[in-house]
Order: C-alpha cells, then sequence, then structure tokens
C-alpha cells in the first residue's frame, strides 16, 4: 500500500509541477509569475509545461550573472526544504525521479552501480553548479549555467525535445551541442532501465545539497532497537543501498519508504526531531 501512495504522491507532484499544458501544444515556455518561484525538485525551467524554475538552473543564473550576485532567497529554499525533510524531495516531489522509476520498471537483468559512485555527485555541484558558472564568463563576464547546458538529461527531455519537435526554426539549428545532449539523455535513459535512479545517485547536484541535509533533517528515520533483529530484510529492500538498520538517516537515503514496508517487526519509525 505505501509504494501505492508513494507513487500517487510522485504523480500528482510531477503534474502539478507540469500544469501548463498548453505549452506542449504550442511549444512556447510558461513565463508567468509563479515562474519566479523555485519547484523543490529537478524540473527544467524550460519544458513547456513547467510552472515553476529549478533550483538548480536558477541558482546557476543568479551566479553567473555579470554582477557575481550570491542568491540568497534561492539557498534559503533549498536550506529550509533540506532542514525540513531531506531528500523526502527525491523520494517523493521529484519529476525526473519519477521517470528514472517508470523506466526501471522495464523487464530487464538489473545491475548495482559501484559505491564509491555516489560521491560524484558533489564533485558536480561544485564544479559544474558553483565554480564554472563564476570562474568561466564570457567578454562582458557572463557565465554559462555549466550543468544545465552541458549535463542535465532532465533538462533535454523535459525542455530540449519538446521545443525542438514544436519549433521548425529550432530544428534548423540543431549541432553538436544537442546531439551532446542527446547522447548524455540516452545513456541515463539505459542506465535508469537496468540500475535504480542512476542520476539520483551519481549526478544530480539537487540530490547532494538535500542528502547533506539528511543526517539532520527534522523529518527522519528512527531505529527502535528493542525491535531491530538486524535481519538485514530493510537494506537488502533499499533500492538506494542503504543499511537502514546500521544508518537510518544516511545521505543516498531518498526516504521512500520500502524499508519501513519490509521491516517484519515494526523497527523502523518516521519521527520529526530537533538536534
Amino acid at each position: 500500500m505505501g509504494k501505492v501512495k508513494r507513487k500517487v504522491i510522485q504523480i500528482i507532484s510531477a503534474v502539478l509541477t507540469n500544469a501548463n499544458l498548453k505549452g506542449f501544444l504550442e511549444g512556447r515556455i510558461y513565463k508567468g509569475l509563479p515562474k519566479k518561484g523555485c519547484v523543490p525538485g529537478l524540473n527544467c525551467y524550460s519544458c513547456p509545461g513547467a510552472v515553476g524554475s529549478c533550483p538548480i538552473g536558477s541558482l546557476q543564473a543568479v551566479m553567473g550573472s555579470a554582477k557575481y550576485k550570491f542568491s540568497f532567497y534561492i539557498f534559503g529554499i533549498l536550506i529550509l526544504i533540506g532542514t525540513l525533510i531531506g531528500r523526502l524531495v527525491c523520494g517523493f516531489l521529484c519529476p525526473f525521479g519519477l521517470i528514472q522509476e517508470l523506466l526501471h520498471k522495464i523487464p530487464t537483468p538489473k545491475i548495482k552501480l559501484p559505491k564509491w559512485t555516489s560521491y560524484i555527485k558533489y564533485a558536480v555541484l561544485i564544479i559544474f553548479v558553483l565554480l564554472l558558472p563564476i570562474l568561466w564568463v564570457n567578454d562582458i563576464g557572463m557565465g554559462n549555467p555549466t550543468f544545465c547546458k552541458y549535463i542535465c538529461p532532465a533538462g533535454t527531455l523535459e525542455g530540449g525535445i519538446p521545443l525542438i519537435s514544436t519549433n521548425p526554426a529550432l530544428q534548423n539549428s540543431i549541432g553538436f551541442l544537442f546531439k551532446w545532449k542527446m547522447t548524455i539523455l540516452i545513456l541515463t535513459i539505459i542506465l535508469a532501465i537496468i540500475s535504480f535512479r542512476p542520476f539520483c545517485k551519481v549526478i544530480c547536484p539537487l540530490g547532494a545539497i538535500y542528502a547533506i541535509f539528511n543526517p539532520i533533517s527534522i523529518y527522519r528515520y528512527s531505529i527502535d532497537e528493542d525491535k531491530c533483529t538486524s535481519c538485514g530484510k530493510c537494506a537488502r529492500a533499499c533500492k538506494m543501498d542503504v543499511e537502514i538498520y546500521k544508518k537510518p538517516n544516511s545521505m543516498e537515503c531518498i526516504r521512500c519508504g520500502e524499508c519501513k514496508d519490509t521491516c517484519p517487526t515494526n523497527a523502523i519509525k518516521t519521527v520529526f526531531k530537533i538536534k
């Protein structure tokens, strides 16, 4: 039952985040007032249906401006969400996370990525989101949104493909960059089919930010040591490869709740705690 409820919440979140349905028909980006606000999950600004801005894209846009501004608003939003619920956003509210999970349901042999690959997303955050937009600038001092421009497969899927498919002018201007981004997207799709949420585990800088707050967020998991038998069933059920009974608030946990559903003694609880 828990899986069904989570999937319903994921679908509702994805629909609400991309509620401008006529944008897909017209091939236009929504620019209304809500677009000035950030959605909690990774959802491309250029998606024709997007009614809010992606936090990572917004962060790069502000930091890469010629005036070298620090975005207190965006950092404040990310810190607030992270402090309240941590990576619960990844498990319930991120549209691209939902897409990867649906792809993973395709029947194929499955693999697990090496655990060390989970550290790559922190390097992506530091280099491509924070440093390069400030340091790699043009003649007038404007930086590139390097993660969105050169890496993000969500942007290609949600924004690039829908806009190009409805705009002949854009179709005539396709070059190396779009082909490069399509290659990344295709590789991400293939990996998502055979491995659970590879983008979230390895690349996503937004997941990296929320992961930092997981151990200290107000909403968290707690293990009742009087009930826990260390049977390991929760760890085997976890698709993010977390040993919940040992580290219930691991930085890799997206708080999907599958460990709770699997625990035979109901030893895993959700609590609200200020530490």
